[in-house]
């Protein structure tokens, strides 16, 4: 069996993004069929893994501490639906404040989880509701889907 991931963006596919950032775990609302869109995925046995770009924290809209907040809430709520999430990888970064290879486009943030999990990238997939989601996972070799930001991940679960 091949040790396959299904990496996520956060904002606009696992939760609603308002438009600009999620400030705080109050903002922070799981879209409706993403519990039963990653149970899909770990039966199926990916590594449930999130990229998620929190360049708020480079601009002070919000601390890595409320990062923190609201990736512990999500953990917690899948393990209450069943759902393991193997890792959640950030970047707190923003071009306007300096580069980084963490912030996607930019591929370092999935190099380390392939390289930490062992993941055969040819077996995996990426989805995002952004450019930048699909052109980061292509740079480690990994399929990317693009889908409607806020959309039901669901409907994109048969690709797995």
């Amino acid at each position: 069996m091949s040790n396959k991931a299904l990496f996520l963006d956060r904002d606009g596919v696992i939760n609603h993004d308002p438009g600009d950032y999620t400030y705080s775990l109050a903002e922070f609302h799981i879209l409706p069929t993403v519990m039963d869109a990653l149970k899909i995925a770990q039966e199926k046995n990916y590594k449930i893994i999130l990229i998620t770009n929190q360049g708020g924290i480079a601009k002070s809209l919000y601390s890595h501490e409320t990062v923190a907040e609201i990736h512990d809430f999500f953990k917690n709520e899948c393990r209450k639906n069943g759902v393991e999430i193997t890792d959640i990888f950030y970047s707190p970064h923003h071009p306007e404040f300096g580069n980084s290879l963490t912030r996607k486009p930019k591929s370092l943030m999935m190099e380390r989880a392939v390289h930490r999990y062992k993941i055969d990238t040819t077996n995996s997939l990426m989805i995002g509701d952004k450019e930048r989601d699909i052109t980061c996972a292509a740079l480690v070799g990994v399929k990317g889907i693009l889908i409607p930001t806020n959309a039901d991940l669901i409907n994109y679960m048969t690709s797995l």
